[in-house]
């Protein structure tokens, strides 16, 4: 029975570890906030995302000591793959983990405004996090998880009327 549970914790720790490095982005939840997607890098056992700070990803909820909730969706079909609980640890700025890490964001964030000054400007006004997973994985749910659409006063349009595909052919053979 033991043997049974350390194996199956093994086959756990393995598929957050390949879901989580093949996946652009993750889905975080920290206390208080909704769901959000940040892009993250996968560091020894642990997914470590860099931001908070202005024109960064925000990491509102994710608190030093704190859990959170995270959530790896397949990067071409969009579906969830695994669900797990991690313990939030800030990595203070100048240590060897920070280094280390920075190394590895710097590479994957997209678009920055600062290129190579950006490990300064982290270190200066960002917080970066190190998320480990702990604890079993989530179940898969029961059923859908879609949400039903936003109540709107938007409206379709009125049906096609009958002679637009005549006219739009008469075009397409001139």
């Amino acid at each position: 029975m033991t043997q049974t549970l350390l194996d199956q914790d093994l086959l756990d720790q393995a598929l957050v570890e390949e879901a989580t490095k093949k996946s652009g982005l993750i889905w975080v939840r920290g206390t208080g906030v909704a769901e959000r997607a940040l892009w993250h890098a996968w560091i020894d056992g642990a997914a470590y995302v860099v931001g908070g700070g202005p024109g960064e990803q925000p990491l509102d909820g994710l608190v030093d000591g704190g859990t959170a909730r995270v959530l790896v969706r397949s990067k071409d079909k969009g579906g969830r793959l695994v669900a797990w609980t991690a313990r939030v640890r800030e990595i203070p700025s100048g240590s060897p983990a920070w280094d280390a890490a920075v190394a590895e964001l710097k590479g994957k964030r997209l678009n920055a405004p600062d290129g190579e000054a950006m490990p300064a400007r982290w270190a200066a006004e960002c917080r970066l996090l190190s998320l480990t997973p702990q604890g079993p994985l989530e179940p898969p749910p029961d059923g859908s998880l879609a949400a039903a659409p936003v109540a709107s006063p938007a409206t379709t349009r009125h049906p096609v009327p009958a002679a637009l595909p005549r006219l739009l052919l008469k075009r397409k053979r001139r």
